[in-house]
C-alpha cells in the first residue's frame, strides 16, 4: 500500500519522512518525482510513503491512479505559523508560482501573508474535497505530532523503530528562519 503525505508545505511534511525512514517495511521520500511530468510523476514504487506539497495540484490524477488502493494523511499546522514561514518565500518557490502563476500576477496590494493564507485555504480545500469519499485517511497536526505519528504508525501497520522515529519530532527540518 502506497501512503501519500498530503500538505501546504511549511508544515512538517521533511520531518515526517525523516520519521518515516525508520519505517522498515515502506520506503519513504520527501518530493522524489517533482520535476517528472507524464506518467512518471505519480509513478511510486509499492509501499512507498511519499510527502509532496505539490501533489495537491495532481489529486485529480492521483485519484485515477491509486483511488482507495492508498492511505492519506492530511498534514496541517497552525495557520498562522505557516502563513509566516511563507511569507519569507513569497520570492521563490510555490507561492511565486501561484503569485504569478496560478493567480496570474495578482494585484500588489496583497500582502505576502494575505497571499500565504489564501494558498493555505485554497490547498486545504483541494485535500479535503479529494479525500471526502477516500477510505483510508488520517488528519495529522503539526502540534500533536507525536501522538499523531504513533496512530500513524498502527493505521499503515508499520515496522521498524518507533522511537526513533518520533525521535525525529523533535528535530525541525527544513526550517525557513
Amino acid at each position: 500500500m502506497n501512503v501519500f503525505i498530503l500538505n501546504t508545505g511549511r508544515c512538517g511534511s521533511s520531518t515526517f519522512i525523516r520519521a518515516c525512514q525508520h519505517i522498515t517495511n515502506y520506503t519513504a521520500g520527501h518530493e522524489t518525482r517533482a520535476g517528472l511530468a507524464g506518467e512518471q510523476r505519480l509513478l511510486y514504487p509499492p509501499d512507498h510513503i511519499e510527502a509532496d506539497n505539490r501533489l495537491s495540484w495532481f489529486l485529480g490524477r492521483l485519484d485515477e491512479e491509486y483511488a482507495n488502493d492508498a492511505f492519506y494523511v492530511h498534514l496541517t499546522r497552525d495557520v498562522s505559523d505557516t502563513v509566516k514561514s511563507f511569507s519569507r518565500r513569497e520570492e521563490f518557490g510555490i507561492m511565486k508560482a501561484y503569485r504569478d502563476g496560478i493567480l496570474l500576477n495578482v494585484k500588489q496590494s496583497y500582502t505576502a501573508a494575505e497571499l500565504a493564507l489564501d494558498y493555505i485555504h485554497t490547498v486545504d480545500a483541494n485535500i479535503r474535497s479529494f479525500l471526502k469519499d477516500k477510505t483510508e485517511t488520517m488528519d495529522f497536526c503539526l502540534a500533536t505530532a507525536k501522538d499523531d505519528f504513533v496512530t500513524f504508525w498502527n493505521a499503515v501497520a508499520a515496522e521498524g523503530d518507533l522511537e526513533k522515529a518520533i525521535n525525529e519530532w523533535d528535530v525541525c527540518y527544513n526550517s525557513s528562519d
